[in-house]
């Protein structure tokens, strides 16, 4: 026997001493093997029902049904076939022939019916009504399956009235037909509530009978058999009745009741696992709405109105109903009694019976009914499912009209705040809403909240933005330099650069007023011919210098000053043979403005005390804090109006200049020197440097930045000693701050009580740092040897005052006696600074670690302490 190509059965065993001559005793040998050899079987049955989709199959239907089910690839149960499935018995006796059986094989024969894997409920329950008629001779029977919340069951009846030989499709009626009571209520109610058989000889004498459905049906009750159908732990999922006996008797015997009960306790079984096969596909189309639900929440988050829409179609997935409303919270009444919405939207469905497609509309939250429902869900974050269809009487919260069953439920967003409520009213079935309703609809909105929290944090990033860039133009238009300041100095002769003395590596700013800074600085960028390389406006030119002297705050040491001289610093390298020919136009005119900018609104501070306060600036830069930020603003400022000195370049020398511009800028921080130290080292020293190599030239660079940044220590010694006054006043300011504010000690060199040691720091410090950079830097360019012999002169001064501390410089400006500056405040060094909302008393309870930035790895066995702490 073979099926599809697959031998079954060698015809040797298939032909047995009883010959089979007909094609049902052939199909029943068929089915017996298939019984007995199911692990073959399945694979055969489900390669046959998906090459036969449209035809009955000649096999019963399988005992298993796994064997029809599988999982598809999203881990979701899918059904293979379609429902209902196949009868264990080809054929069924009449119902003539079934008469003509004793009460036994009646019994059995009925039973055999029910106890096949009938998965389908409404099949299922038509062929017990029918068969409960044929067992006690009755004329009609009825069916009616307890369906809602546990607390407010409701008996729901699509089969009703069923005579002997009806069909499914004739008996079956639509969900909206339906026969629905609360428990409780008419003869059936009563079983239902009770779990006692009632059996009344006249219907119409009991007071608990229901005329309605006979005026309903048109049908004339007279005695009535209801029994209860009783799962195997006594719940009772079901009443089933039989009307008006036959055969001339007033009312149902005894034996009836004993048949019927029997009968009915098998039947249990058989809708217990029918309704189970039900809810597993419900279960699994929830799932696949989900699912769908989640790719489309995170698709788009632009629009709160779309996301409301695309929320409420997919709940008409899920639980198909009247309404649906979302109402969100006024967040800010959440702090009184009385919680408030301010956004609503609804989606009004009950016209799509009539043929309509659903209206989906904001609203306007004060308009809205029911609030006193939502309202308690709002403030209590607990769902509520009320249900007027049941019977059941909620004086607490009174619905509207039309409402006869409503699920409410709260909207959390991601941090577990509720945000919303979301409202579902009457079922389109006409159902109220059970617990299976309640479940789904709390995990759909559980991913509606962060679809929403999401699309409102979204806007919010939107308004946020908006608002910056209404600050930076605000904040650009105060910082810039006006058009009437830049005209007054334009009209200003500009010296020679040598009558400057800004081609010299002693060149000392102290005799040049502010103006005269901004007149030399212009002087840098004329001599090195890029105002006509770059066609950089002369007006423009000027306007940016004075907007860049403009943000750097008037700190101690690093200040415009500071940056003006670095600059100068710079444009002396310029001059050199080497460096002026080897480096291009482009490369000199980005170390030039990144010499102007490393320092933008620098704050008096470093990078160790922006961690230790958590100042916004470290929240925003994990590493190289302060560089990160001088070169934002220095971007910010080449980008603002009337300052954009690049405009005038190609985007491919426009990019290459903003490279240049952050590499520049980041290798001001000492800790990215040491990382670099050894291996341009390495080049020196084994001659290995060569200018046609990118990555040589960007180290190069590097090298010469920090180079310019440090130049102070190889200035003539009158000039060193006055700015190491500055840089330790600065950090004594520093220093102050943390002992006061912060309650930590700290470092050696921002001690004041420890100024004396000040010679001794600085030698550490050009043993550490400027000394072996100057060396290298001579080696490879002897242009810049001037460099490296200034800072061995002013090593030999301050190796002096070391070892003779009766020499020891006195740092007037670093004395806290009457009169002088008073130290300055953790308050004032965080001033502008994105404004921190930590206040001091946060920050002393986590400065409890002194130090700096000298964790930084690879930084070589030369970095002396004191070479650390100046760092």
């Amino acid at each position: 026997i073979k099926i599809n190509g697959v031998q079954l059965v060698d015809k040797r065993h298939a032909i047995s001493n009883a010959t089979m001559d007909s094609q049902s005793s052939e199909q029943e040998y068929v089915e017996n093997w298939l019984n007995s050899h199911e692990e073959l079987a399945a694979p055969i049955v489900k390669r046959w029902l998906k090459t036969h989709p449209n035809r009955t199959p000649p096999l019963e239907r399988r005992r298993s049904s796994v064997h029809m089910l599988k999982l598809d690839e999203g881990g979701l149960l899918t059904n293979q076939i379609s429902v209902p499935v196949f009868s264990l018995r080809t054929v069924r006796r009449n119902n003539s022939e079934l008469r003509r059986l004793n009460r036994q094989e009646l019994f059995m024969e009925l039973l055999r019916d029910v106890v096949s894997p009938d998965f389908d409920v409404n099949s299922l329950s038509h062929k017990i009504l029918v068969n409960v008629i044929l067992l006690t001779n009755a004329d009609r029977s009825s069916l009616f399956l307890v369906e809602g919340p546990e607390d407010n069951p409701v008996l729901v009846s699509r089969l009703f009235d069923v005579m002997e030989n009806s069909t499914v499709e004739s008996a079956l009626h639509e969900e909206v037909d339906a026969i629905k009571m609360p428990a409780g209520v008419g003869i059936a109610g009563y079983v239902a509530q009770t779990g006692e058989a009632l059996n009344l000889e006249d219907a119409y004498e009991d007071p608990r009978f229901n005329k309605a459905v006979d005026m309903r049906t048109g049908y004339q009750t007279k005695s009535i058999l209801c029994m209860p159908i009783q799962s195997p732990d006594g719940e009772v999922i079901g009443v089933a009745q039989v009307i008006n006996k036959k055969g001339g008797d007033v009312m149902f015997t005894k034996e009836d009741e004993e048949d019927f009960q029997m009968y009915l306790t098998f039947c249990a079984i058989g809708l217990i696992n029918a309704q189970m096969f039900d809810q597993s596909f419900a279960l699994s189309r929830r799932l696949q709405v989900l699912l769908q639900l989640t790719r489309g929440l995170f698709e788009d988050t632009t629009s709160l109105e779309l996301m409301m829409r695309k929320i409420m179609l997919e709940s008409q997935e899920l639980i198909p109903c009247q309404h649906c409303t979302v109402m969100l919270i006024n967040q800010e009444s959440k702090e009184t009694d009385d919680v408030t919405f301010n956004q609503a939207f609804q989606m009004d469905n009950s016209k799509i019976l009539r043929g309509s497609h659903a209206n989906i509309r904001a609203l306007d939250a004060k308009t809205l009914s029911d609030q006193d429902l939502a309202k308690h869900v709002a403030a209590t974050g607990q769902p509520v499912n009320v249900s007027h269809s049941s019977g059941a009487n909620y004086t607490q919260f009174p619905l509207d009209k039309e409402a006869t069953d409503v699920l409410c439920m709260p909207i959390f967003n991601g941090r577990g705040s509720t945000i919303g409520v979301a409202r579902l009213t009457n079922k389109l079935n006409g159902l109220p809403f059970n617990q299976a309703d309640q479940d789904s609809f709390e995990v759909f909105v559980t991913f509606c909240g962060l679809g929403i929290h999401n699309v409102m944090n979204y806007e919010k990033i939107l308004k946020s933005n908006a608002k910056q860039t209404v600050a930076l133009e605000m904040l650009s238009y105060h910082a810039a330099a006006s058009v009437d300041e830049t005209e007054k100095l334009m009209k200003l002769s500009v010296p020679e650069a040598a009558v400057m003395d800004l081609c010299s590596f002693g060149f000392d700013d102290l005799p040049m007023g502010e103006d005269e800074t901004i007149l030399a600085s212009v002087r840098m960028f004329t001599d090195c011919g890029f105002l006509d390389k770059f066609m950089i406006d002369q007006k423009v030119l000027y306007r940016w210098v004075l907007t860049v002297k403009r943000n750097y705050r008037p700190v101690t040491y690093h200040n415009w000053r500071h940056a003006f001289n670095v600059a100068q610093t710079m444009f002396a390298m310029f001059t050199g043979e080497n460096i002026g020919s080897e480096l291009s136009d482009l490369e000199k005119l980005g170390l030039l403005i990144a010499c102007f900018c490393h320092d933008l609104d620098h704050r008096g501070t470093n990078n160790a005390f922006q961690s230790k306060v958590d100042s916004p600036l470290a929240q925003l830069y994990t590493t190289s804090t302060m560089e990160h930020h001088h070169f934002d603003h220095c971007i910010l400022i080449l980008n603002s109006e009337g300052n954009q000195i690049l405009n005038r370049l190609t985007t491919a020398q426009y990019s290459q200049v903003i490279r240049l511009l952050e590499n520049a800028i980041l290798s001001t921080d000492l800790a990215l020197y040491f990382r670099k130290k050894n291996t341009f080292q390495e080049l020196v020293r084994d001659h290995e440097f060569h200018w046609g190599n990118e990555p040589h030239r960007d180290l190069l660079r590097g090298m010469l930045m920090t180079a310019c940044d440090v130049s102070a220590i190889t200035k003539p010694w009158k000039v060193q000693r006055r700015v190491a006054e500055l840089v330790t006043r600065e950090f004594f300011e520093q220093g102050d701050v943390e002992r006061m504010d912060l309650k930590i000690e700290p470092i050696a060199m921002m001690d004041r009580r420890k100024k004396d040691e000040l010679p001794k720091m600085q030698v550490g410090f050009i043993d550490a740092i400027c000394g072996p950079l100057y060396e290298m830097l001579a080696e490879l360019l002897d242009e810049l040897s001037p460099l490296n012999n200034g800072c061995r002169d002013n090593r030999k001064h301050w190796q002096s005052l070391a070892e003779n501390p009766t020499g020891s410089i006195d740092i007037s400006s670093c004395s806290s006696s009457p009169g002088s500056p008073e130290p300055t405040s953790a308050i004032s060094l965080l001033q502008d600074s994105a404004s921190s909302s930590r206040p001091i008393q946060a920050w002393k309870s986590e400065g409890s670690v002194a130090g700096d930035e000298g964790e930084e790895e690879g930084e070589g066995k030369e970095r002396t302490t004191l070479g650390k702490q100046q760092e």
